[in-house]
């Protein structure tokens, strides 16, 4: 049986395929490379969801959000920046999707599948975007993600979300601006990542 999830992401599937056969056209198989190692194919298929705007996809390819399309001087700068040395128990959050839409504290405050014990012993949350450390934010609530919760969001009473405040000086000079360690980098659609 499909979850509304499938169901979704059939439907947008099937919308695309409607979309082409309507514009006159047929839907094409086509390959771009075969004959690789799986490392490599992983690869080729996360650059050509990248480089093909309009996808249906639910994720992008592997390893998209931290070695996806970027600017030449994003690319220098994540590369060149200092790595960070964690002195908190600090919540990685990667905003990438999300970051571009709205504010960076209304990004990554709303809404996580979060364990509600093991968030609690957040002292800081971190918003993570392409590998590079955005922006730091102390949280001072967990609450479930609803709209009485959160307004102006919709529901997501699994997910969890937190009301609080941008991080001191002395916080944000610690981490803000510099690239995260490799043992936490983001992969497999998992946007969080605990660093204790």
């Amino acid at each position: 049986m499909l979850t509304k999830e499938d169901s979704d992401e059939l439907s947008d599937k099937l919308k695309k395929i409607r979309e082409i056969r309507l514009a006159g056209f047929k839907v094409a198989h086509v390959v771009h490379r075969h004959g690789m190692k799986e490392e490599v194919a992983k690869e080729v298929e996360a650059a050509l969801i990248d480089a093909y705007p309009g996808l249906t996809n639910e994720m992008g390819g592997e390893g998209s959000g931290e070695k996806g399309v970027m600017h030449a001087d994003e690319v220098v700068q994540k590369y060149t920046a200092e790595e960070a040395v964690f002195k908190h128990r600090a919540l990685l959050i990667s905003v990438n999707t999300t970051s571009s839409e709205r504010p960076l504290y209304e990004a990554v405050r709303h809404s996580w599948k979060l364990n509600l014990k093991k968030v609690e012993q957040a002292e800081v949350v971190l918003a993570v975007v392409k590998g590079l450390i955005k922006g730091a934010f102390i949280p001072g609530q967990w609450l479930q993600a609803t709209s009485e919760n959160f307004p102006g969001y919709s529901d997501a009473p699994k997910r969890l979300g937190f009301i609080g405040h941008e991080a001191s000086e002395e916080i944000q000079k610690l981490y803000v601006g510099r690239r995260i360690p490799k043992e936490f980098s983001f992969g497999s659609g998992n946007p969080i990542r605990y660093t204790w």
